[in-house]
C-alpha cells in the first residue's frame, strides 16, 4: 500500500509541474476562479445584508456553510480532478491506458490532470475567517470551533470524493454521465451552501439520504455552530464519510469488472 501512494506522490508532483509549464495561464484562470467565486458569496451576502437572517441563520453562519463546502470541494478536486471527468476517459478509450498502468486504476486516474486551486483556497479560508471571527466575536461559539471545522472540512472532502465517485461509476454501463453530474455535484452542493431549513422536506431527505452533501457542512454545523447534540454528532458524522467512501470504493471496482472498452 505505502508503495502504491509513493508512486501516486511522485505522480502528484509530475502532473503539477507539467501544469506549472503553463504560468499565464495559470495566473489568468486563478483570477478568473477568483472573480467568480467572490461574486457568488457577493450574491448571498447582499440578499441576507438587506433581510437579515434567513429562517434564523444569520450571514456569518450561512459565510460558514458556504465556507466549509467550498474547502471540501477544493480538497476533492485537487486530489481527484479527473474522477470528475471520467467521461472522457470512457468515450476516448484514455481509460484503456491506465488499465496497463502497473498501479491500481483510481490511484492513476486521480494523479492524471492534478488541479491547483488557490482562488478556491484563498476564498474559501478568507469567508471562513470571516465567519468564525463573527461568530466568536458575538460570543456564539469558542476557539474549539476551530478544530471540529478542521476535521467538518476532510470528513466533507471525503464525502463529496465518495459521491463523486460513485456517479463515475455509474459511467461503466451508461458512459454518458455528464448529466448526472449536474444532479449528484454541481446542483447538490449548490443547494447544500444554504441551510438546508430552507427547502422543503422531500428536499432536505433527498440532500441527507439520497445524496448526502447535507453532511459536508449544515449537519455539523449544527452542534459546532449552535451545540445541539454533542459532540458524537462530529463522530457520526466520520463514520458516515467512512461507510459512504467504502460504499463508493465497493460500487467502483464492480463497475470496473463490468467495464467494456470503446475499441477506439
Amino acid at each position: 500500500m505505502k508503495h502504491w501512494f509513493d508512486l501516486y506522490a511522485v505522480l502528484i508532483r509530475s502532473s503539477i509541474q507539467s501544469r506549472m509549464q503553463y504560468r499565464m495561464n495559470f495566473v489568468l484562470g486563478t483570477l478568473l476562479a477568483s472573480l467568480i467565486q467572490i461574486a457568488e458569496f457577493l450574491m448571498i451576502a447582499i440578499i441576507l445584508n438587506k433581510f437579515g437572517a434567513v429562517k434564523g441563520w444569520s450571514l456569518h453562519e450561512v459565510g460558514y456553510l458556504f465556507a466549509v463546502m467550498t474547502l471540501s470541494k477544493t480538497l476533492y478536486r485537487t486530489f481527484a480532478s479527473d474522477v470528475h471527468h471520467l467521461e472522457r476517459y470512457l468515450t476516448t478509450g484514455e481509460l484503456d491506458q491506465l488499465l496497463t498502468r502497473p498501479m491500481p486504476v483510481l490511484l492513476a486516474l486521480m494523479s492524471q490532470n492534478v488541479r491547483l486551486m488557490p482562488a478556491e483556497l484563498l476564498q474559501g479560508s478568507a469567508v471562513l475567517y470571516w465567519s468564525l471571527h463573527g461568530l466568536m466575536s458575538a460570543g456564539q461559539i469558542t476557539w474549539t470551533a476551530v478544530p471540529y471545522t478542521l476535521l467538518a472540512i476532510i470528513t466533507g472532502a471525503v464525502i463529496l470524493f465518495a459521491i463523486g465517485l460513485a456517479t463515475a461509476a455509474v459511467g461503466f454501463w451508461m458512459t454518458r454521465i455528464n448529466e448526472l453530474q449536474t444532479l449528484t455535484e454541481d446542483a447538490s452542493q449548490t443547494a447544500a451552501r444554504y441551510p438546508l431549513v430552507l427547502y422543503p422536506s422531500w428536499l432536505r431527505s433527498f440532500l441527507l439520504v439520497a445524496i448526502p452533501v447535507g453532511f459536508v457542512n449544515y449537519v455539523p454545523s449544527l452542534f459546532i455552530l449552535r451545540g445541539e447534540y454533542g459532540p458524537w454528532l462530529i463522530l457520526a458524522v466520520a463514520l458516515l464519510a467512512a461507510c459512504v467512501l467504502g460504499l463508493a470504493l465497493t460500487f467502483w471496482k464492480f463497475g470496473l469488472s463490468r467495464y467494456q472498452s470503446t475499441g477506439s
